[in-house]
């Protein structure tokens, strides 16, 4: 990877987790410990980061453009979340993911008679006007980075449900490592509702490719369809097509 891109995907990647270690940073991006910290003093001296014990994280001078990023990404999720909207049917027994993309599906879904499994807070919260939404949640620790409910029991939880389709997020994705997430507990997690369920969706914007986090849940070929806001790679296309999955993209849809 070159130097000046794989900067900017490590200050990416230090803005959503807002504080990491040097040791998850070498993990997910495959380089020594000396060129990560090489990497950072440019950041830190920029600016955009300070060193922390054992780590860095934002510097918070920095964080409105970081969530004036978010805010122009959230067409983008939009559509991702209205599109895998489409796929769910009444009485449908569903998952949604925790994350900003599968949050999105609700404006969608706030019609339609559906149970819901969920560890999304947000979701949670914002589906409480609709009765017609059975909301299931399988409780644990609140993990305030994603907002989402985690525990070693929620997995023995998940093994008793059976779900048509889950809606899946990730901190990256890519065809060699899969399906990525930075928390080994919401990994652990995701992994089994991948098994559980008739149909998998993977909700990405287009920032997620040829990136990836510290533990994958899933392989790519666990998906059935590819829902993403721009075009990916040649390489992505071909991977999808040749393994029968489906892959949609949302910015063929903008009228």
């Amino acid at each position: 990877m070159l130097k000046n891109k794989r900067i900017k995907e490590i200050q990416d990647y230090v803005f959503e987790h807002e504080t990491v270690s040097l040791d998850e940073l070498v993990e997910v991006f495959n380089v020594s410990k000396n060129t990560i910290r090489r990497d950072i003093q440019e950041l830190v001296e920029e600016g955009e980061l300070k060193k922390v014990y054992g780590g860095v994280a934002v510097n918070h001078a920095t964080l409105v453009s970081f969530n004036d990023r978010q805010i122009r990404n959230k067409d983008e999720k939009m559509l991702i979340g209205k599109s895998a909207a489409e796929f769910v049917e009444d009485g449908d027994i569903i998952f949604i993911d925790s994350g900003t993309t599968t949050l999105e599906m609700l404006e969608f879904l706030k019609t339609k008679q559906l149970s819901i499994i969920t560890n999304n807070l947000d979701f949670i919260i914002k589906a409480l006007p609709y009765e017609n939404l059975h909301i299931i949640t399988f409780g644990g620790v609140l993990e305030r980075k994603t907002k989402s409910f985690a525990s070693i029991q929620s997995t023995d939880v998940i093994k008793s449900y059976n779900i048509n389709k889950a809606f899946m997020a990730s901190t990256g994705i890519s065809i060699s490592n899969g399906v990525t997430n930075s928390s080994p507990l919401e990994s652990e997690i995701k992994k089994h509702v991948v098994e559980r369920s008739a149909e998998v969706y993977l909700l990405v914007d287009h920032h997620k490719f040829d990136k990836y986090a510290l533990m994958t849940y899933c392989t790519l070929h666990d998906i059935d369809c590819l829902i993403t806001g721009a075009e990916p790679s040649k390489e992505y296309q071909n991977f999808t097509k040749e393994n029968n999955i489906k892959l949609i993209i949302t910015a063929e849809k903008k009228e």
